[in-house]
């Protein structure tokens, strides 16, 4: 592929709900570019942009892709991104190297929740937006209908450019409302003639209305149109791509990616109307301890961000990235600015699918892939060394479902950790972190589909299996009352033997203060020396576990009284003693289990706020308040004990159709109700 100027780039992110079509568009759009001579299939696999197992097995997208393509002498270096709510942190950072966002939305579903929540990312990115209305030669497909539901969610600034010839069945082209002609699809390709008598009043109805939608962001053009003065179809399309570009208007186009009808348009629009990398604002970026505006010019200083890294087991770890500004070429030595590694960049490379082209050069606002960088991770920024210039990391939506994972053998164990690693690096939505107090690994991620792949992936990419399991919840135990206990370690074994006496009060500290230790010795009861050991001893009892088993807290505990042997006392005698007395102690000091309670915040439509309301209060959840939240939505706050939402991702999509997000966080530590600690030691004796 040859190299475009950044005027002639255009970087282009399909978004959507899983079903709508942006795959199968995708697919359509390389076909009709005369990239690849079939179309392919999502339900057989042989698509471009999915191209993993897991994707073939399911039929549907799981990681973003890369397709460029060629198209009237433009560069289209399209992105397809997942529609499943598990994997919306690739359309994060779709969202924040592209300059043109296509939502692809169904004529036969409607507006759907993903389409719904890419639209807000994409306001709060700021990036150009325009709609393809697909499936309109399906069963039951509308495009008023979806027009409507457009205008209703994403308010004014919808703009439709197209309206179809015929619907469902009859669909067969569409009426181009800029230059009032018509392309009729009846022989496979577009064949430009009149628009049909029967919708022609319609449409020149909407395409004046389109006409005075333009003219009124534009003063002298609005002044020369009230005076009788019609502005010409490269105008209309010249105000048209400002505001797109600004973000205030958002053109509907309209067809059929299975037909394919009406994708060459598509394409046309694309280049004629949407933004390019030099057409985009300067990006604010830090340079040490300023902040400097990078132009997308290819002349300037190399500067590329990494949006995306894929670990393939046999050619290594893969860079995607967004060249910022400069130009880019083999062997070039650039700086990560995160670690200060120096990297080489070996071969340049553009990513059609799974496979790789090599190209020689690649200019700003060019997308590319580099192949085995040392020290790069998604995120990262490179740039010329001893210009420590970076560039924000892609937002991603906080992990809210856990799985613990061990290895399945000892040859499993040995790869885990490298595995993690780069399964990690593929994938900045998952996190992992070790529970100090469970013992166990967590492996988190945005739903349930989102931790089933990864493992799958983990095996088939790296060799590596791993047995999961729920993951526990960090109970710990504190006293009621003050008690007082003896601690008395004695041991003879033939020469020295172990001593060490010790009397120890308990009494219980307000929640949250931990654990102080308080030496009330007098009169050399206990010498001086072994009293760290005590206070060892009690510390790594209650650290260990109590009456039930849990690691213990918010407890005061003071030795009071001792006895010792000249020969036969050692810090190990009392450290035991001290062990001892504390266990004898807190099993007379009303020992309660305490639980976890998190602050969950979830946001929902209005119409489910009673619902999850409801189900938080059968959660044993104390809802704290409710506030309006940004697109109509309600956010519910409440403090809910943290073992009643392990599994909460999966129930909230449930109890709300998709379309509920909640965050957690640890709150603080309470009192359980006895006869729920009494099923909780029930159930881990069972297992």
């Amino acid at each position: 592929m040859k190299v475009f100027p950044p005027e002639k780039i255009r970087n282009v992110a399909l978004v959507g709900h899983a079903g709508a079509g942006k795959t199968t568009l995708a697919e359509a759009l390389l076909y009709r570019a005369g990239t690849v001579q079939r179309l392919g299939t999502v339900e057989d696999g042989t698509t471009v942009t999915d191209f993993d197992p897991e994707e073939h097995a399911r039929g549907m997208s799981l990681s973003l892709a890369l397709a460029p393509f060629e198209w009237k002498g433009f560069k289209i270096n399209l992105i397809d991104t997942p529609g499943y709510a598990d994997f919306v942190g690739d359309v994060h950072a779709a969202m924040r190297v592209a300059d043109l966002v296509v939502f692809v939305v169904s004529a036969v579903e409607g507006v759907e929740v993903q389409t719904e929540y890419a639209w807000a990312v994409a306001e709060d990115v700021g990036v150009p937006r325009m709609i393809f209305i697909n499936k309109l030669d399906k069963e039951r497909a509308s495009f008023d209908r979806t027009l409507a539901q457009l205008r209703d969610r994403f308010g004014a600034g919808i703009a439709p450019i197209e309206l179809p010839i015929g619907e469902q069945s009859s669909f067969h082209g569409i009426a181009d409302l800029f230059r009032d002609r018509a392309y009729v699809y009846d022989s496979g390709h577009a064949e430009e003639s009149e628009i049909p008598d029967e919708m022609s009043d319609r449409e020149h109805e909407v395409h004046d209305n389109l006409v005075e939608g333009i003219v009124v962001a534009d003063d002298n053009m609005l002044e020369r149109y009230l005076e009788g003065d019609i502005p010409s179809v490269e105008e209309l399309e010249n105000t048209m791509a400002k505001g797109i570009a600004e973000a205030t208007v958002f053109p509907v186009v309209c067809g059929s990616a299975t037909g394919p009808i009406a994708v060459d348009r598509l394409a046309d629009f694309i280049v004629e109307l949407g933004p390019s990398p030099a057409d985009r604002p300067p990006m604010t970026v830090t340079a040490g301890d300023q902040t400097v505006e990078v132009e997308s010019d290819a002349s300037g200083d190399p500067l590329a961000f990494v949006f995306k890294t894929i670990a393939d087991p046999y050619v290594g770890q893969i860079s995607l990235m967004r060249i910022r500004s400069g130009t880019l070429k083999p062997d070039m030595a650039l700086s990560n600015t995160r670690s200060g590694s120096d990297e080489r960049l070996a071969k340049i490379a553009t990513m059609i699918g799974k496979e790789t082209e090599i190209v020689g050069s690649a200019p700003a606002g060019d997308i590319i892939a580099v192949a085995k960088l040392t020290d790069t991770a998604t995120g990262d920024t490179l740039a010329p060394k001893g210009k420590p210039v970076s560039l924000p990391p892609v937002d991603q939506p906080d992990p809210v479902l856990a799985t613990a994972v061990t290895a399945r053998t000892q040859a499993d164990e040995d790869k885990l950790a490298n595995a993690l690693r780069r399964i990690l690096a593929e994938d900045p939505a998952l996190h992992l972190a070790r529970n100090s107090e469970t013992k166990q690994t967590l492996l988190w991620g945005m739903g349930e589909t989102h931790l089933t792949i990864t493992l799958e992936r983990l095996e088939r990419k790296f060799g590596v299996a791993v047995d999961t399991e729920k993951p526990k919840v960090p109970y710990r135990e504190t006293i009621t009352r003050t008690s007082e206990a003896e601690g008395k370690y004695k041991k003879q074994t033939g020469g020295h033997g172990q001593f060490g006496v010790c009397f120890l009060r308990v009494s219980p500290l307000p929640r949250g203060e931990g654990f102080e230790f308080v030496d009330e010795i007098k009169g050399g009861s206990i010498p001086r020396q072994f009293i760290p050991a005590v206070e060892k001893g009690v510390a790594e009892t209650m650290a260990e576990a109590g009456v039930r088993g849990f690691p213990v807290v918010d407890v005061q505990v003071a030795v009071y009284d001792g006895k010792y042997h000249s020969v036969d006392s050692s810090e190990m005698s009392f450290k035991m003693a001290g062990r001892l007395g504390f266990k004898a102690a807190m099993e007379k000091a009303g020992p309660v289990m305490l639980e976890p309670i998190s602050r969950v915040k979830v946001t929902v439509p209005a119409d489910y706020q009673g619902d999850v309301m409801g189900d938080l209060s059968s959660r044993r959840g104390q809802l704290q308040g409710t506030e309006a939240a940004p697109g109509g939505m309600q956010m519910i706050t409440a403090l809910v004990p943290t073992s009643e939402i392990m599994s909460y991702a999966i129930d909230l999509r449930s109890i709300t159709q998709g379309w509920g997000r909640f965050t957690t966080e640890h709150d603080h530590y309470q009192e359980m109700p006895s006869h729920m600690a009494d099923q909780v030691i029930a159930a881990m004796e069972e297992d």
